[in-house]
C-alpha cells in the first residue's frame, strides 16, 4: 500500500470496458484516457490484454499501449494474459504487471479460454517458470483472476471450497496476487464478506489479493463493502462502469470508478483519487465511444453539500 492511502483502486476499463463494447478506441483515444485517469490519482490502469487480434480487435495494440503507458511517471501498468502464449507476447511487452485469467467454474473456464481448470493451472505453472528463467523479467508481478468465484452464468452456484482449491494452487504455484472476481455479478454482502473471510483464514492475511465486483443485479458497491469488512483493501473499478465478460450472458457492467471513489472517501478512506480531475478523465473517455452507455450516479448528481473528501483532509 502507498504511503498515505487507504485503499487502492485499479482501473480495468481500458482493457475489461473496451473489450465489451462495439466502439474500437484508438491507440491515441486510450493512452489520452490513461493519462488523465493517472493524473487524478489512479495508480494502476490495466491496460489490455493480449489475445488474437480476430477474437477482440479493441486489444490489438496491446503492446504499443502498454510501452507509452509505462512513461506515465508514477502509474502501474498491468496487461490480461488468457494463456502461456498470451503471457509470452505480455513479458515482451514488459509491463508492470501481468494478470492472468482463470475460472472456477469448469464451464465458464471452458467457454472463456477453452481448457479445463486444471489445465489452466498448469499453464500458470509454465508462465511463472518462464518468468523466473529470465533475469529480465523478473520484476514482473504475476497475477491471477479467480474469475467467477461467486457463481456462474453457466453452470449456476460456485462452491467456496473450489475457490479455495484454485487459490490454493495459485498461490502454489508462484502467484504474486489474486484477483478474487465476481466475473458475473452473482455475489451478494453476505456471501461476499463469507467467501473472504474464508480465503484469508486459509491463504493468510499476508497475501495481496483485490476484489473485482460487477454491478449486474446493483450490489457492486454493498459488494464491496462486504469485502471491506473482510480486510480487502484493493478493488477493481471502471469509469463510467465499462465493462463485462463476452462468455458471460448478462453479466454487464463493472463497478463505477467514480461511484466507488466517492464511497470510499465519504467513508474516510484515502484513495488518493481527486473526484474533480476523475470525472475530467470520464469525460475525455466519452468523447471516443459511440452510442455505448455509461453509468454512475456521482456523476450526474455531483458532491453534496460540505462534502471534503478523505484524500483533501490527509492533505
Amino acid at each position: 500500500m502507498r504511503p498515505g492511502i487507504d485503499v487502492e483502486v485499479h482501473e480495468v476499463g481500458p482493457r475489461d470496458g473496451l473489450q465489451s463494447i462495439p466502439t474500437v478506441f484508438t491507440t491515441e483515444a486510450k493512452l489520452a484516457w490513461i493519462r488523465a485517469e493517472a493524473a487524478a490519482g489512479v495508480a494502476e490502469i490495466e491496460v489490455g490484454s493480449f489475445v488474437p487480434p480476430k477474437l477482440l480487435p479493441q486489444m490489438a495494440d496491446a503492446a504499443e499501449v502498454v510501452a507509452r503507458a509505462r512513461e506515465i511517471e508514477g502509474l502501474t501498468v498491468s496487461a490480461l494474459v488468457p494463456n502461456f502464449k498470451g503471457a509470452t507476447n505480455g513479458f515482451a511487452a514488459h509491463p508492470h504487471k501481468l494478470n492472468y485469467v482463470l475460472s472456477v467454474s469448469e464451464a465458464h473456464n471452458q467457454s472463456n479460454v477453452r481448457r479445463s481448470v486444471q489445465e489452466s493451472l498448469d499453464d500458470f505453472a509454465r508462465i511463472i517458470d518462464y518468468r523466473n528463467a529470465d533475469p529480465q523479467l523478473r520484476d514482473i508481478v504475476v497475477a491471477s483472476g479467480v474469475a467467477t468465484s461467486f457463481g456462474c452464468t453457466i453452470s449456476g452456484p460456485v462452491p467456496v471450497a473450489d475457490v479455495m482449491r484454485v487459490a490454493e494452487g495459485l498461490l502454489a504455484r508462484g502467484a504474486d496476487e489474486l484477483a478474487v472476481a465476481d466475473t458475473v455479478g452473482y455475489g451478494n454482502p453476505r456471501q461476499v464478506k463469507a467467501l473472504f473471510t474464508e480465503l484469508f483464514a486459509t491463504i493468510g492475511s499476508d497475501v495481496s489479493v483485490v476484489a473485482h465486483f460487477h454491478d449486474t443485479r446493483g450490489l457492486g458497491l454493498a459488494n464491496v463493502t462486504a469485502a471491506l469488512e473482510a480486510g480487502v483493501r484493493k478493488f477493481d473499478a471502471s469509469l463510467g462502469g465499462l465493462g463485462g465478460c463476452p462468455y458471460a450472458p448478462g453479466a454487464t457492467g463493472n463497478i463505477v470508478m467514480d461511484d466507488l471513489v466517492f464511497m470510499l472517501e465519504s467513508m474516510g478512506l484515502r484513495t488518493g483519487v481527486d473526484l474533480d480531475r476523475l470525472l475530467e478523465a470520464r469525460e475525455i473517455m466519452e468523447t471516443s465511444l459511440r452510442g455505448e452507455p455509461t453509468h454512475g450516479a456521482y456523476a450526474k448528481a455531483g458532491p453534496p453539500k460540505g462534502f471534503v473528501p478523505a484524500s483533501a483532509v490527509a492533505e
